[in-house]
């Protein structure tokens, strides 16, 4: 008798497969949700206004991309920031010149650099990455797309960046100001909550630079990397040193053999340190989150910090550096 029926619920069992829906629930086939996760926006330097705007939309469930694009452009409207969009120190020819890149979840990448009279490239760098077959636009042909794309001509050199300058050519003198001059960048990453990263670098470049100089913010690799299977990293500070060691790209590649985000941006910066015997003349530092949340930064002098939202508080975080003083 317990054999028979053994048979016979066997029997039953391999019916109800074949039937499908009809004899078994559909909830025992049912797939677990995703989990959701808890957004985050981190920013180099203290530019809470910007993670503020980004870390809200998060909350409120926008993309990765969207919240992070939307965020370093509070920085690009902000005319007190003079190393940022609008507003931006010109170089030793009086252009103020622009650079930026942006890269979505998916690997994909947009940069434009030198570019001229637009108060937000990082919008443009986007439609680069979103509307053409290419990486970067440079000069008069970022300009040009940027304006069939619909974007608006304006001067971005103000009268308090035009005096500064001014000022300037009286002396002629370059030299990085640690910590003042440098913090010219603003890197963001953007944790969804699908768990999806996404990143921005967007910079007027050094003070008073060299005509056509480009730093690393915009270029992908060095100011900015990500892999949404592993995090993302931004780099500020001297890009030169930045762009020589690709930074960005290192620390993702750190972290993806098993090193934590901080351990990942101290390797980066020691990388520099042992190579460039003047390190001590100027900052690099490094803001990095991997898919857990976990943030990591590391600098070379003391002094850097980074931004951060999350569930609704906004905090300034000091950096670990390599010298303490």
């Amino acid at each position: 008798m317990k054999r028979r029926k053994f048979i016979e619920r066997s029997s039953l069992s391999l019916a109800g497969i074949g039937l499908g829906s009809q004899l078994i629930p559909s909830q025992l086939f049912a797939m677990p949700s995703q989990n959701r996760v808890n957004p985050i926006a981190v920013a180099t330097w203290n530019f809470q206004n910007a993670t503020k705007m980004a870390g809200t939309m998060l909350e409120s469930g926008a993309s990765a991309l969207d919240a992070v694009e939307k965020g370093v452009m509070v920085e690009e409207a902000n005319l007190k920031n003079t190393t940022v969009g609008d507003g931006g120190a010109p170089d030793r020819d009086g252009n103020v010149t622009l650079d930026a890149c942006i890269m979505s979840p998916d690997g994909n990448a947009g940069s434009v650099v030198y570019l001229k009279e637009i108060a937000h490239p990082v919008s443009v760098a986007r439609k680069v990455m979103e509307e053409t077959p290419h990486v970067m636009l440079a000069g008069e042909g970022a300009l040009q797309f940027a304006i069939q794309q619909g974007f608006k001509r304006k001067i971005l050199l103000t009268e308090d960046s035009e005096k500064a300058w001014k000022e300037w050519l009286e002396h002629k003198e370059y030299q990085p100001i640690i910590n003042i001059e440098n913090h010219d960048t603003i890197g963001m990453l953007c944790l969804d909550e699908n768990g999806d990263i996404a990143g921005a670098c967007t910079t007027s470049g050094l003070s008073y630079k060299m005509n056509g100089r480009v730093g690393d913010s915009p270029i992908i690799g060095a100011g900015l990397f990500l892999d949404n299977e592993v995090g993302g990293a931004v780099g500020t500070g001297m890009g030169e040193a930045i762009m020589k060691s690709v930074g960005s790209f290192l620390i993702v590649e750190l972290m993806r053999q098993g090193k934590s985000p901080q351990e990942a941006c101290e390797e980066a910066v020691m990388r520099t340190v042992k190579k460039a015997p003047n390190y001590k003349d100027f900052q690099i530092a490094y803001v990095a989150m991997n898919k857990k949340g976990e943030i990591g930064s590391y600098c070379i002098h003391k002094g850097f910090s980074y931004a951060k939202f999350y569930n609704g508080e906004s905090t300034n975080n000091p950096s670990k550096s390599y010298l303490e003083k």
